[in-house]
C-alpha cells in the first residue's frame, strides 16, 4: 500500500515538473516572437506622383530614372542588411543615407532638366532627395516609371540673361586636409569649356563655384571620418557621391550653354574624383 502511493506521488511530482518546463519553454518562446523587430528600411519621398505633364521626347528619360530611385533604394536596404555592426553611431547616416541623398539628388535633378528640354522645368524637386530610415518594416512607396504623359508644348526661344561682368573663373583647389589624410583631385572643368555665351555666364559661373564646394565639402568629409567604415567607406561614402553631385552640376553648365549655343560633349568624363 506505502509501495503504492510512493509512485503514485512520484508520478504526480513528474507530470507537474513536466508541465512547468512546457510552459517556461513556451514563454520563451512568446517572449521571442515579441522581441524580434522588423529590420529598419530606407524610406523615400516619391518623386513620379510629382511630376505633370511630362513631355512625349521626355517620357523614355525620366522613366528611366524613375526606375533608378527605385534601384538606389534597393540598394540603400541592402547595405543596410550587409553593414550591421559596422562603423560608429553616424555610420548609417554617413555610409547610407547621405550617398543616397547625394545619388538621388543627381537622379532627380536630370528628371528636371530632360522635362525642361521641351516643357517648364519642375521646381522644388530637390526637397524630395532627402531619405530616412523607418523601423515599421516596408520602407516607402515604389517609383511609378511610367511617368504621367503630356503634350509637347511649342518651343521656347532661350531666355537672354545679362552677362556677367567676370569670365568664367578657373577652378582653384579647395582647402586641403591635413597631411596624410589625403586629397581629393578632381578634373578641371572650367577648362575644358568653349566659349561660353554671354547669356549663359551667369549659370555657368555658379555651377563652376558649386563645383568647388563639392570638393571642399568633400575633402572636410574625408578628414572628420578618418577610421570609419570598412575598405570601401571613402569610395562608397565620399567619392561615389562627389562624382554623382558632379555629374548634376556639370550636366547644368552644358545644359546653359547648348541653349544658346552648341551644347559641349564629353564633360561627363570629368565628374569622377580621386584621392591622392
Amino acid at each position: 500500500m506505502s509501495r503504492s502511493r510512493e509512485i503514485s506521488r512520484r508520478t504526480k511530482v513528474a507530470i507537474t515538473v513536466g508541465v512547468a518546463l512546457a510552459l517556461f519553454g513556451t514563454g520563451i518562446g512568446v517572449a521571442a516572437a515579441g522581441g524580434e523587430s522588423a529590420a529598419p528600411t530606407v524610406d523615400c519621398p516619391t518623386v513620379g506622383d510629382k511630376l505633370s505633364g511630362v513631355p512625349a521626347s521626355a517620357q523614355a528619360e525620366v522613366s528611366r530614372n524613375l526606375a533608378l530611385l527605385n534601384t538606389q533604394i534597393d540598394e540603400a536596404n541592402r547595405r543596410l542588411v550587409t553593414s550591421q555592426g559596422e562603423g560608429g553611431p553616424n555610420f548609417v547616416q554617413n555610409a547610407i543615407l547621405g550617398p543616397l541623398k547625394a545619388k538621388r539628388v543627381a537622379t532627380i535633378d536630370r528628371i528636371a532638366i530632360a522635362i525642361g528640354r521641351q516643357g517648364t522645368r519642375p521646381q522644388g524637386l530637390e526637397s524630395l532627395a532627402t531619405c530616412t530610415l523607418s523601423t515599421a518594416g516596408g520602407g516607402g512607396a515604389a517609383e511609378d516609371p511610367e511617368a504621367p504623359a503630356g503634350e509637347p508644348p511649342a518651343e521656347q526661344p532661350p531666355a537672354e540673361q545679362p552677362p556677367a561682368e567676370e569670365p568664367p573663373a578657373a577652378e582653384e583647389p579647395g582647402e586641403q586636409p591635413p597631411a596624410g589624410v589625403g586629397t581629393i583631385t578632381c578634373p578641371d572643368v572650367a577648362s575644358q569649356l568653349p566659349a561660353v555665351p554671354a547669356g549663359a555666364r551667369a549659370e555657368v559661373d555658379r555651377n563652376l563655384a558649386q563645383l568647388e564646394t563639392q570638393i571642399a565639402e568633400a575633402n572636410a568629409r574625408l578628414v572628420s571620418s578618418v577610421g570609419q567604415g570598412g575598405p570601401n567607406f571613402v569610395q562608397n561614402a565620399i567619392l561615389g557621391p562627389l562624382e554623382d553631385k558632379r555629374f548634376a552640376a556639370i550636366n547644368r553648365i552644358a545644359t546653359a550653354i547648348g541653349r544658346i549655343d552648341a551644347r559641349p560633349v564629353g564633360l561627363d568624363a570629368l565628374a569622377p574624383c580621386t584621392v591622392s
